[in-house]
């Protein structure tokens, strides 16, 4: 089984969010508008997509 990787990108800003979505969003690694990172396809990082995805782009590398 190859190891799938996830692209997520940050296209809304935080401000104004839940306090808790702001910090998910930095604990990921996305600091600023449309900067990119990739994290691996696990439950954990799709838990963390499905509280915060209103404002993320995830696609799939």
């Amino acid at each position: 089984m190859a190891d799938k990787t996830l692209k997520v990108t940050l296209v809304k800003s935080t401000i104004g969010c839940v306090a808790k979505h702001k910090k998910i969003i930095e604990g990921i690694g996305l600091r600023k508008l449309n900067k990119t990172v990739e994290l691996p396809d696990n439950d954990a990082t799709r838990g963390i997509i499905r509280q915060v995805g209103y404002l993320l782009k995830v696609e799939e590398a």
